[in-house]
C-alpha cells in the first residue's frame, strides 16, 4: 500500500476520566430526545475521525477496529472522498435520478458492472441501504422467475425491514415482537465448520441444504437463494470450501436466482473486490452497501441484464437512490481502493491478525479461550469459548466477549462483537490503518483476552 497522509495523529490516547464530561453531557441530552430502541455500543461522542483513529469530544483518541461496521474502509475522511463531495455539493445535492438523471449514477453503475464477478452483460440499480438492496434483489428475482419462495440460511443477517427481518435468523434484538414477517421465506442449514457436529465437507453441507430445499419447498417454487458469502452479524462464518459453488451450481441447474449479499464483505474487505471471488462464484445478483460510499449512504444491486431488465419501468427506484453526493463519494472511494491496492492491504491485515492470535493460543495453553480465528482479509473474527473447551464441547463464552470489548474500550480501542451466541469478537479495521496502529490495537485486545480467563 502506498503511503497515505492523515490529518489526525495516528496514535491512541486516553486523557482522563472515561467517558469524559462532554460525552456525559451529550448522553444526558440524547436520553431526553432519542428513542431508547437506538442503542450505541460506545459511550463517547465523536468529534473527528481519520485513518484508523476516532477522536471524541473530550479529546480522547481511539483506535478504530470497527470502521462503522465495515463502512469507512478507506478511512472516515479520505481525501479523495472529501474532495469529491465538496465538488458535487457546489453543483447540486439532489434532483432525483427518476426525474432528471445525472452522470454520477451512470458512472457508478459502470464501475460496479466492471468490478463485480462475471463477464456477462450486467445492469445496476442504486439505493440507500443494505436492507433496501436486499429487498430489491428479491423483488427482481420474484418477478423474473415468476416464483415466490426465497431461501435463507441459519445465522444470516440481511437487515431490519420487514422482509429482511424475515430473512435474518437472529431473534433478539432484530426480530422479537416485530412480526408478523413477510411470507414465503424458508431457512436451511449453513456451513459453520467450527460448530458442525461431524467433519463435513462443503459439498456435503451444501447437499444437506439442497435436500431440505427440494423436500420442503420444491426447486420449481424457489425464486432465489439469498446468502452472505461470509456471514456478518451471525459470527463472520466462512463456509467450508465447496459450499458456495455447489449451491450456485444447483441454483443455475434449477432456474433459481443466486443472490450474494456482499453488503459487509464487499469492496476489498476480504482481500478481493467481493468475497464470492475467493471460490470463483459468479452470483446472478449481488447486493452492495457499507464500504461502497466512503461513509455516505449508498447501496446497489448489480445483476444479469436479463434479470434486471425484466422489471417494468418504474418498478425499481426511490427518491434518494443514487444520490449525486453519495455517487461522487463512491467513485472517489473506489479510486482510493485502486490507487492504494486495498485488496492487498486487506490480505496483509489478515496475516497480521492470524499470526498474532495463533501465537496467543499457543501461549495460553490449557487456559485458552480462543475457539477459532477465522475470516478473510480485514474481516476477521475470534470465537470465544470457555477455558479448555476449544477442542471438545466448544462451550460458548459470551461473557468473555462482552468483558473484552469493554476492557479494550477503556484502553482506547473500539472493537465490535457479533455472533448468534454473542461470543465472537469481530475485527473490521479501516483498510488504510498502519501496521503500527493495528498492532497497538491488537496488543490491547490480546491483553484483554488474557485478563478474561
Amino acid at each position: 500500500m502506498s503511503e497515505i497522509q492523515f490529518r489526525l495523529e495516528q496514535k491512541r490516547q486516553i486523557l482522563g476520566a472515561f467517558p469524559g464530561p462532554k460525552s456525559v453531557a451529550l448522553e444526558t441530552r440524547r436520553k431526553a430526545v432519542v428513542a431508547a430502541g437506538v442503542a450505541s455500543g460506545v459511550p463517547v461522542y465523536v468529534a473527528d475521525a481519520d485513518g484508523g483513529i476516532i477522536k471524541d469530544v473530550d479529546g480522547n483518541s481511539f483506535i478504530d477496529l470497527g470502521s462503522g461496521i465495515a463502512v469507512t474502509s478507506v478511512g472516515a475522511s479520505d481525501a479523495n472522498v472529501v474532495d469529491a463531495v465538496r465538488e458535487q455539493v457546489g453543483h447540486f445535492t439532489h434532483t432525483c435520478f427518476m426525474v432528471t438523471p445525472y452522470e454520477g449514477y451512470v458512472a457508478v453503475a459502470e464501475e460496479l458492472n466492471a468490478l463485480t464477478p462475471g463477464t456477462h452483460e450486467k445492469r445496476t440499480v442504486l439505493f440507500n441501504s443494505g436492507a433496501e438492496a436486499v429487498e430489491n434483489a428479491v423483488k427482481v428475482a420474484r418477478l423474473a422467475t415468476g416464483r415466490d419462495a426465497i431461501v435463507a440460511f441459519d445465522h444470516a443477517y440481511h437487515g431490519r425491514t420487514n422482509l429482511t427481518m424475515a430473512l435474518t435468523a437472529k431473534a433478539m434484538p432484530y426480530k422479537t415482537n416485530f412480526g408478523p414477517f413477510a411470507p414465503e421465506i424458508y431457512r436451511v442449514p449453513m456451513s459453520y465448520p467450527f460448530r458442525e457436529e461431524a467433519d463435513i465437507k462443503g459439498e456435503e453441507a451444501a447437499r444437506r441444504a439442497i435436500t431440505m430445499i427440494e423436500k420442503q419447498i420444491g426447486a420449481s417454487s424457489v425464486a432465489a437463494i439469498v446468502i452472505e458469502p461470509i456471514q456478518g452479524e451471525g459470527g463472520f462464518i466462512v463456509p467450508a470450501e465447496g459450499f458456495l459453488p455447489t449451491l450456485a451450481a444447483w441454483a443455475k441447474e434449477n432456474g433459481v436466482v443466486f443472490i450474494a449479499d456482499e453488503v459487509q464483505s464487499g469492496f476489498c474487505r476480504t482481500g478481493a473486490w467481493f468475497a464470492s471471488e475467493h471460490e470463483g462464484v459468479v452470483p446472478d445478483i449481488i447486493t452492495m452497501a457499507k464500504g461502497i460510499g466512503g461513509g455516505l449512504p449508498l447501496s446497489a444491486i448489480t445483476g444479469r441484464a436479463d434479470l434486471m431488465d425484466a422489471v417494468h419501468p418504474g418498478g425499481l427506484g426511490g427518491t434518494y437512490g443514487g444520490n449525486p453526493i453519495a455517487c461522487a463519494a463512491a467513485l472517489a472511494a473506489i479510486k482510493t481502493m485502486k490507487e492504494h491496492d486495498l485488496n492487498g492491504r486487506a490480505a496483509n491485515i489478515e496475516k497480521i491478525v492470524t499470526d498474532r492470535f495463533a501465537a496467543l493460543v499457543e501461549e495460553m495453553g490449557a487456559a485458552n479461550i480462543i475457539g477459532e480465528i477465522r475470516g478473510r482479509g480485514a474481516m476477521m473474527a475470534i470465537e470465544l469459548v470457555k477455558p479448555g473447551t476449544a477442542a471438545t464441547t466448544k462451550e460458548v463464552n459470551a461473557e468473555a466477549a462482552k468483558a473484552i470489548a469493554g476492557a479494550c474500550l477503556q484502553a482506547g480501542v473500539v472493537i465490535l462483537t457479533c455472533g448468534t451466541y454473542g461470543n465472537v469478537i469481530r475485527l473490521l479495521p479501516p483498510l488504510v490503518i498502519s501496521d503500527e496502529l493495528l498492532n497497538d490495537g491488537l496488543d490491547v485486545l490480546g491483553d484483554a483476552i488474557r485478563a478474561a480467563v
